[in-house]
């Protein structure tokens, strides 16, 4: 399926989605698209039949974020901890990577006519080096695009993040770039894996866990949380509205917890570090990306 799909909502739908506009509307939401095995076993199908449906699910649901103004997307597409299921589990949801991406590679016409920035946060040291490569295509090719972000979190899990961020951070030291001094709460999120994105105001999980799976842990303390019942693959623009129309009503709490919060001041020292810190990081998908295309 791909990536890009065509608009399939009613007058209905349309009609509420118009009507959810006119609120408050947030300009990043997450997703833990949670149930997509349970939705297997429900409807008597293979494992990697549930995933497949899931991400036709995540294409779906990008385009109603689209529809409604949400410029940034996140999604928690595979954990890290997703490594210890079976391997012919982790092998079927490989394959299913290496097709979505490159399916998204032979879009990313569509997606530049879209201006959708493909970005990928996690540990990608993890992942197979053939997917590495795509990842690193999609990245790069869709770089420049800026009307719309999704963040795939793939290979990811916060503590891994949090764990780079602080060696990072010790290097930096050990380095003479900054002094222990230096470090703060603002200088810790400009080192992780999504130091290109505001923090999410709206976080939605289906499936009916109440639980947040080691996703985001540093970036959604001030978010809206909405937790749905419903599996992932089962989950409907009237479930997505329902959210929206949740963080509205939260919207006069979470602005006020917002506004005071104190804007990121970094030190000269300091900021010369994040950004040199960032540059190696672009680099370093550069160069998976030379050899992509060289190979």
């Amino acid at each position: 399926m791909s990536w890009i799909t065509e608009r399939t909502l009613n007058w209905l739908q349309s009609l509420a989605l118009r009507i959810i506009k006119t609120g408050r509307v947030p300009s990043h939401v997450a997703f833990i698209m949670d149930g997509n095995r349970r939705f297997a076993d429900k409807q008597n199908m293979e494992k990697k039949e549930g995933h497949s449906k899931g991400f036709e699910k995540l294409s779906e649901t990008l385009h109603w974020c689209m529809d409604l103004g949400v410029t940034e997307v996140t999604v928690y597409a595979f954990s890290i901890e997703n490594f210890k299921r079976s391997k012919k589990e982790v092998d079927e949801l490989m394959d299913l990577a290496r097709q979505k991406f490159k399916r998204l590679l032979e879009e990313t016409d569509k997606l530049t006519d879209a201006g959708v920035c493909v970005r990928v946060i996690g540990n990608l040291s993890l992942v197979p080096e053939d997917i590495r490569k795509l990842i690193a295509r999609a990245i790069f090719i869709t770089k420049d695009n800026n009307k719309a972000f999704l963040n795939l979190a793939f290979s990811y899990t916060s503590r891994d993040e949090l764990t780079h961020a602080l060696k990072d951070i010790a290097k930096g030291i050990k380095h003479a770039d900054i002094l222990p001094e230096d470090v703060t709460e603002d200088l810790i999120s400009d080192c992780l894996y999504t130091y290109k994105s505001s923090n999410p105001e709206l976080l939605i999980r289906t499936s009916g866990e109440f639980r947040l799976s080691d996703f985001l842990m540093w970036q959604i303390s001030n978010s809206c949380i909405y937790f749905t019942n419903v599996l992932w693959p089962e989950f409907s623009i009237w479930h997505f509205l329902s959210a929206v129309f949740y963080y509205q009503r939260c919207y006069s709490d979470l602005q006020r917890i917002r506004n005071n919060l104190k804007p990121i001041a970094h030190n000269s020292r300091a900021s010369m570090f994040v950004k040199k810190l960032h540059r190696e990081r672009e680099i370093e998908i550069e160069k998976i990306y030379l050899s992509a295309v060289q190979s």
